[in-house]
């Protein structure tokens, strides 16, 4: 059975972390706190930061930054999902339909 952790992201008893996704007092943290449902939202959202900022993560500063992103993500104020907030089924991604990305060449 998996063990169970009451979400701080998600707002509900969901199965937590097998481990600590890394070393250190955050690690630790996100293991006690987030839902593994919650932690595969972190990817996507790390992306987007790093692209916006232009962060190098060979860079310790940049490696710093999106650190602090991360517990503002999980545990900051505006950590919480939005009220009926409902996440996307398993395996299914964003709809192709309708577009996206740069029109073909004729």
């Amino acid at each position: 059975m998996a063990r169970m952790v009451h979400c701080v992201k998600l707002g509900r008893e969901l199965p937590g972390l097998d481990k600590p996704p890394f070393p250190g007092e955050l690690g630790k943290r996100i293991y006690e706190h987030v839902s593994k449902q919650a932690y595969e939202m972190w990817p996507a959202q790390s992306t987007l930061i790093i692209n916006h900022y232009g962060l190098n993560m060979a860079d310790p500063e940049a490696r710093k930054i999106l650190r602090e992103q991360m517990e503002e993500f999980f545990f900051g104020s505006s950590s919480r999902a939005p009220e009926g907030w409902v996440p996307e089924a398993a395996g299914a991604g964003p709809s192709r339909k309708g577009g996206g990305g740069a029109p073909r060449k004729k």
